[in-house]
């Protein structure tokens, strides 16, 4: 099986309309969308996904951002897949990050910047079970797989 890493749009990328633009990147880059839906983030939700950042200054700011509306949950599946969407999706301070990624093309601030994506297969390990159950996982081939790999 092929890597798997956890995205999540927040809440300003449903907001400005970016779900298809953002999605559209990922397919056409090879990786297979095994795992999406919309779902509000309930503060406890919250508290645990951004458990490291309790405590620093930043956190009641964060909270309050990704409850404040709708955001796309995905788990991306293929090779190196954690890298590839971090590299895609491009540094976190939008203002710093390269054209051609995901926050260099469209995001704003470093407070609004998007998207996020798993650091590390541990991280995806520790995230993808928080938004998803089992069951909500899909396994199949796509009709380009052939094409993907050597």
């Amino acid at each position: 099986m092929a890597d798997r890493t956890f995205v999540l749009l927040k809440p300003d990328a449903v907001q400005r309309g970016l779900i298809g633009k953002i999605v559209e990147r990922f397919e056409a880059r090879g990786l297979k969308i095994v795992g999406m839906k919309m779902l509000r983030v309930s503060r406890e939700l919250a508290s645990t996904y951004y458990a490291e950042h309790q405590g620093k200054g930043f956190f009641e700011p964060l909270m309050a951002y990704v409850t404040s509306g709708p955001v796309v949950a995905m788990v991306l599946e293929g090779d190196g897949a954690v890298a590839l969407v971090r590299k895609m999706i491009g540094k976190t301070n939008s203002a710093e990050a390269e054209p051609g990624t995901i926050r260099g093309d469209f995001g704003l601030t470093i407070g609004r910047n998007l998207i996020h994506g798993s650091d590390s297969p541990e991280s995806a390990e520790r995230e993808i079970p928080l938004f998803f159950e089992p069951g909500e996982l899909h396994a199949y081939a796509r009709i380009d797989e052939a094409w993907l790999r050597d």
